[in-house]
């Protein structure tokens, strides 16, 4: 039987661990916090990153959890509309929207019993010489396998090794996001959602679906894992329980400049105060979120991006997946539909013979792949970060026109991919 190190146990190491496992492998996923759990938010899948799962997992029940979304149109912070929503009939699936503790449910549901995660375990070790066979270890522990797999994030260890060429630079972005809970959300008719550009911020607001009950054979019970079961985090069978969560909404807020210093209160201020008379219901919804529920982030991004993301290393080899190979800011939507489009591939290259073969052919389709999508993402970075009076005449002109090629929901060109046969 092969074997695998999974060095992170994230959504692209619970997904390729997933991929792994499923076809015949035995796996040793490794975690460095003490459990595995999710954090309380969610994501947007576009219709790559769905196909993406459900090639992973074809009884994995994913209609369960997730909600198609509706086009919401994009406005300006006065309301007005740069572009207006439209029907979604007759142009093809819907991005869907699934909180991220469903999604870590329906990934360890999925896991075959050939999978252990072991929490606690810092990687600090990785051999991803040419001649030697590839390992991770903590200083304590070494773990050989015949493929070590790279799901340690945008700071990925395993990458620093076996690409130390690419590195995270800051992307001239700072982001937050949060969900609100139904029970705290305000009446909002007619609300479905969108975003909204003003100059250098950036809202997006997602309505969420209620609890669905238990899903995906069984599900998890409180949304952590550690060494064998589940323990605390709050999340079961797809609703958050303790404290009324009936639905809710998801929110994404952007700005122009770096990550800020300041306590998860004082950045809820700021963002009360930047939104202040932008259309509602932005401003009610940033009223209706505490600073627990606050996620701050500084947006940062791989530059160069690893020169491969396969490395053959003796009989076996390692690769890089999510963040670890591509990394980048979210304008479009597609770092979690990447990854799972990673694990999606590794799945089908894993079944073959010739592992070592088959990690070179895994960075000739992915490397690409990610290459195109980046472009495409950096394009779009430049009408969401726009700033100035001419900057923003021609964003707002030029919308129109880029809406079917970029923003347009199923029309993406980055969501039109199937995985590979």
């Amino acid at each position: 039987m092969r074997t695998a190190v999974v060095v992170g146990a994230g959504m692209s190491g619970l997904a390729a661990a997933g991929a792994l496992s499923r076809t015949g492998w035995r796996v040793v996923v490794l975690e460095r916090a003490e459990r595995v759990a999710a954090r309380p938010t969610a994501v947007v899948l576009w219709p790559n990153g769905q196909r993406a799962l459900e090639s992973l997992d074809p009884d994995g029940g994913w209609a369960a959890i997730w909600s198609a979304l509706p086009d919401g149109g994009v406005r300006r912070p006065d309301g007005q509309w740069l572009v207006a929503p439209r029907s979604r009939q007759g142009v093809g699936p819907a991005p869907v929207v699934v909180q991220l503790g469903d999604l870590y449910d329906a990934l360890i549901a999925g896991l075959a019993d050939t999978v252990e995660i072991r929490t606690g375990f810092e990687v600090t070790t990785v051999v991803a010489g040419a001649d030697r066979r590839p390992a991770a270890g903590d200083g304590r522990t070494v773990i050989e396998a015949d493929l070590v797999v790279g799901a340690d994030g945008i700071d990925s260890r395993v990458r620093a090794v076996a690409a130390p060429e690419s590195v995270a630079l800051g992307a001239g972005l700072a982001a937050w996001q949060a969900v609100v809970p139904g029970f705290r959300v305000p009446e909002l008719p007619g609300f479905v959602g969108g975003e909204t550009l003003g100059a250098g911020y950036r809202f997006v607001a997602v309505p969420l679906g209620g609890p669905r009950g238990g899903n995906l054979r069984g599900g998890y019970q409180d949304g952590g894992y550690q060494d064998g079961g589940y323990h605390g985090g709050g999340y079961h069978g797809g609703g958050y329980h303790g404290g009324g969560y009936q639905g809710g909404v998801y929110w994404v807020a952007t700005a122009a400049g770096a990550a800020r210093p300041e306590s998860a209160a004082t950045q809820l201020a700021l963002l009360r105060r930047w939104f202040t008379g932008w259309h509602e219901p932005i401003g009610a919804l940033l009223e209706a979120t505490r600073p627990e529920d606050l996620i701050p982030q500084g947006v940062r991004e791989l530059r160069p991006l690893p020169r491969a993301y396969g490395f053959r290393c003796g009989p076996g080899g390692v690769v890089l997946v999510g963040d670890a190979a591509h990394a980048m800011p979210h304008h479009l939507g597609q770092g979690a539909c990447l990854a799972f489009e990673d694990a999606a591939t590794l799945r089908v290259l894993a079944a073959g013979e010739g592992l070592a073969a088959a990690v070179e052919e895994y960075s000739r389709l992915r490397r690409p792949r990610t290459t195109s999508v980046i472009r495409q993402n950096r394009r779009m970075s430049a009408v969401v970060q726009a700033r100035g009076r001419l900057a923003l005449r021609a964003r707002d002109a030029a919308l129109s026109h880029m809406r079917p090629r970029i923003l347009g929901r199923s029309l993406n060109p980055a969501a039109d991919w199937s995985p590979p046969d």
